[in-house]
């Protein structure tokens, strides 16, 4: 069974027939697979990335397919000339297809090859009982490691790659503007890396007080300052903070990015959104600079060992944990989104490690570009 995007509001739990796996490929029993705000764009409005006319370069897929590129679980079958991996190895997918010939491949920046995309948008992904993908996409995990914080890795490799795009170095300060999942991986990897202050801004409180169990030095409500950027200056030194994430996708929050940032600072820009304006004479005269940062290049790795070590915890971001029979209609009840920011860490999850069905670990569900009250879960598989 599989959950199956058709088109805009159309998500069926299918039976779908899975070959065997060819040369490079591998099988993967799917244990849980996270719903990402991009699922939920494509179940309301899409398609945006879904190809529906022509194949994907890569996977050579059209809809309808599986939905789902946040997920774990087991080698059940190794095609021919996949060495590293053995039935029976519990695994995460690391889900983009790269062509490896493009130039950004020959420079190791997969993540912008000519023919990018994911598994589970362009092609058929984990929200089903069994997948077949490449093997460059499979992590091989430490026996004992939890599958249900494996399928979050996904959303933490993107806050990932983003401090590593921010350049900050331990003492440095920085604000989180946005504290959905994504921003809330943002605050804890900056508390890992010794990064003082930590300001997150959010107007929902049980973000803010998430926020602040992952390392966060203050989490504050802008719907409640007088002035925003003036108190987030003024906790960094007076001066601005050094990097500002901007995390939702909306021109509030980056005119609070720019406002809160000192002169010759750096500010990373992860929300999607049409179109954002500013003041080009103001970001010349403070040398401000805007980086942006999109999906991950080489970060599980790194992650798998945080969580493995006990450094990183990424329980408290798999709550519910919903039987993948349920989970097509419960996608098409998510609301709408209004930003691309903060990223669902909602999980459809399969039995694999014997995990109950039902209220998983304490933990937000937002995503990537859904701005609804906090709420997680895990589509059992």
């Amino acid at each position: 069974m599989a959950v199956r995007w058709h088109g805009a509001g159309d998500v069926r739990l299918e039976s779908v027939s899975i070959a065997s796996p060819g040369p490079g490929e591998v099988l993967i029993r799917c244990a849980y697979c996270g719903a990402c705000g991009s699922d939920l764009h494509e179940i309301h409005d899409g398609p945006h990335a879904i190809p529906t006319q022509s194949p994907h370069l890569l996977s050579g897929t059209t809809a309808p397919l599986t939905l789902g590129h946040e997920f774990s679980g087991t080698v059940t079958e190794i095609g021919s000339g996949v060495a590293g991996l053995d039935v029976g190895d519990p695994v995460v997918i690391e889900p983009s297809y790269r062509c490896g010939d493009c130039e950004a491949c020959r420079a190791d920046r997969y993540h912008l090859c000519r023919g990018f995309g994911f598994a589970g948008l362009m092609g058929d992904g984990g929200m089903a009982e069994q997948a077949v993908v490449p093997a460059y996409m499979v992590h091989r995990l430490p026996r004992g490691f939890d599958l249900a914080q494996a399928a979050i890795l996904e959303p933490a490799a993107v806050a990932l790659h983003a401090v590593r795009r921010s350049g900050l170095v331990k003492g440095d300060s920085a604000a989180v503007i946005g504290l959905g999942p994504v921003g809330l991986l943002i605050t804890a990897l900056l508390a890992l890396r010794g990064i003082d202050p930590i300001i997150g801004v959010d107007p929902i409180a049980d973000r803010r007080g998430k926020a602040l169990s992952s390392g966060a030095t203050i989490a504050m409500d802008p719907m409640a300052q007088s002035d925003t950027t003036a108190d987030i200056r003024r906790l960094a030194g007076g001066t601005g903070v050094d990097v500002a994430f901007e995390v939702v996708g909306a021109q509030a929050s980056f005119d609070t990015a720019l406002e809160a940032t000192r002169a010759g600072g750096r500010i990373v820009l992860l929300g999607l959104t049409g179109r954002l304006e500013f003041d080009a004479m103001s970001l010349v005269n403070t040398e401000v600079s805007i980086v942006t940062s999109v999906g991950y290049n080489d970060c599980h790795r790194e992650l798998i060992d945080l969580v493995h070590a006990g450094r990183l915890n990424l329980k408290p971001f798999t709550d519910d944990v919903v039987p993948s029979c349920r989970r097509h209609r419960s996608c098409k009840r998510w609301p709408r989104g209004t930003s691309v920011a903060s990223k669902p860490s909602s999980i459809v999850a399969g039995a694999p490690d014997n995990r109950r069905r039902g209220p998983g670990i304490a933990g937000p569900r937002s995503t990537k570009l859904n701005q609804s009250p906090d709420q997680s879960g895990l589509t059992q598989i």
